[in-house]
């Protein structure tokens, strides 16, 4: 497996929301101002970090799904240089949620299995590096212990994030969006996040198809992998790590970002 989707369409709305406290250059604030996280300037664009990250893991064909007027990152990435993978570019022509966005890769996948994750998060190569070597559908998910150890994100927004339920095997049971308390109560420690780092199989696109809108109005990625599960009898193994993931969600997050991606050389 050798495929990468990323997606990028987002509309970056926390992102361009003001923050006179946030430590940004003129440039770092116009980028902002488009909401395009992607291309937030981190001595160069984020997503260029990202990128370096799949290829060390062993992608080499890459999917950027982005909007019809995703231009600024569209024309980079046509014009940049690149000698470890290849990008093509998918379209979802409107923002509704993260499984439209992952339908939008249908054509690209094809039979093929496939990783999927955010581009407003720095993921460890050993992750995705795991989800490529092994056989079957699964997620990276991420302890909270080891998120706030090493990651930027604070206490109150993982405490926001999905959280992953296991049946006695070890596979995923249940993902619950907005955990409450009495859910994290009955979790077995370690509790386990999920960053939107997924290895799919094409059974995936049935799912994305089969599911209603959520009551936010989207169709969303956590729905379509318990319809998967549910529905379908698919099995998605859940792999542990204690590694960090960086976040880029809001204006806020530029500087710590930055300062701990400063030492890492970028090879694309």
């Amino acid at each position: 497996m050798d495929k990468a989707v990323i997606l990028a369409r987002g509309l970056g709305t926390r992102m361009r929301k003001a923050d006179a406290q946030a430590r940004l250059s003129e440039e770092q604030a116009r980028t902002a101002d488009t909401g395009t996280k992607g291309m937030i300037p981190i001595g160069r664009p984020f997503l260029d970090y990202v990128l370096a990250a799949l290829a060390d893991a062993g992608y080499r064909r890459v999917c950027l799904v982005i909007g019809p007027d995703s231009d600024l990152l569209r024309d980079y990435y046509t014009k940049l240089p690149i000698e470890r993978f290849t990008i093509d570019f998918a379209i979802q022509q409107e923002p509704l949620g993260t499984a439209d966005a992952v339908a939008a890769a249908e054509q690209f996948t094809g039979c093929d299995d496939f990783l999927m994750i955010n581009s407003d998060n720095y993921y460890p190569v050993s992750a995705m590096r795991a989800l490529r070597e092994l056989d079957g559908e699964a997620l990276a998910a991420f302890t909270r212990d080891g998120l706030l150890r090493g990651g930027n994100a604070p206490a109150d927004r993982l405490m926001r994030f999905s959280v992953i339920e296991r049946d006695a095997a070890g596979n995923m049971a249940r993902i619950h969006e907005k955990p409450g308390e009495s859910t994290i109560a009955r979790l077995r420690e370690p509790i386990l996040v999920s960053m939107n780092c997924w290895r799919f199989d094409p059974t995936i696109y049935q799912a994305c198809r089969s599911i209603e809108p959520s009551p936010r109005g989207e169709l969303e990625i956590p729905d379509a992998v318990q319809y998967a599960i549910d529905k379908l009898d698919r099995t998605y193994r859940v792999l542990s790590f204690e590694e960090p993931v960086l976040d880029l969600s809001f204006r806020s997050d530029v500087a710590s970002v930055q300062e701990k991606l400063a030492a890492m050389e970028i090879q694309l």
